[in-house]
């Protein structure tokens, strides 16, 4: 166990590095998410190939990878459509500063893919069951949730009537960020296969740091806030948004055909 997590570490921040210097040097945010979607395949792919290939390390590492590619495509594509991210434009031009944002990637990209390198660095396990199903179905209604909401999305945006204006259609309508609570519900269900091995307390432990590191992340740290911030800066004093806000659950969704709030 302790060569997967080590090797996945150096996989990981070095590609980080390689990513940093070539984005550096060329004062663009561009390959930042690219490098961010290699490390969370390369790394899932590389500790599996060294594992046993049980099949519960077929399952989790195929359930990352095949996250990693939606998320990694998405971003990729929003980056490209819209010319650039915002959040880059100062840090780009200072090489120490941005250092630190694509070692902080590395850190997200480590710990959130920590119960994959668990699982595939533990050579003998007890065979598949029913919690093993169970969380792969969490991990389906998680990922099927974070691609239906950006799909939606992504068909307002490009509507000239919708310029300037909120989403509330769709999954948007049960919550005003369906997306993450798909990237959340996703993550339990990967800590879910890695609890279903029954490893030792402290395997166990550590597994349960990605989910509960992804859901603070989004909703106190980079998600949530930030975007609730711009929100209201930009549609706070519209009687629309102020009803859609006071109706809507911020993550947690709402049954559909109900008024009543989730959370």
């Amino acid at each position: 166990m302790t060569q997967s997590l080590g090797g996945a570490a150096v996989v990981n921040f070095g590609l980080q590095l390689v990513g940093w210097a070539f984005a550096s040097a060329l004062k663009t945010e561009k390959f930042y998410d690219l490098f961010g979607s290699l490390a969370f395949a390369s790394t899932a792919a590389m500790t599996f190939a060294s594992s046993s290939h049980h099949p519960r390390q077929t399952m989790v590492t195929s359930m990352v990878c095949a996250w990693t590619i939606r998320l990694g495509v998405f971003l990729v594509r929003r980056v490209l459509r819209d010319g650039g991210d915002s959040r880059f434009d100062e840090v780009k031009h200072d090489p120490a500063t941005y250092f630190v944002y694509w070692m902080m990637q590395g850190a997200w990209v480590f710990v959130t893919a920590l119960p994959c390198y668990l699982i595939n660095g533990v050579a003998s396990q007890r065979a598949l069951h029913a919690g093993d199903y169970v969380s792969l179905i969490v991990w389906f209604l998680g990922i099927a949730t974070e691609t239906v909401a950006d799909v939606q999305k992504q068909i307002f945006k490009r509507d000239p009537a919708n310029r300037g204006r909120f989403i509330d259609s769709g999954l948007w309508s049960l919550s005003r960020h369906p997306n993450y609570f798909g990237e959340i519900v996703t993550w339990w269900g990967v800590c879910g296969v890695a609890l279903s091995m029954n490893a030792t307390p402290a395997t166990s432990a550590c597994s349960l740091l990605s989910p509960i590191f992804v859901t603070l992340l989004i909703t106190k740290v980079s998600g949530v806030p930030l975007l609730e911030k711009s929100a209201d800066e930009r549609w706070g004093s519209e009687a629309g948004y102020q009803a859609y806000k006071r109706n809507t659950p911020c993550l947690i969704p709402k049954l559909p055909g109900t008024g009543n709030r989730a959370d």
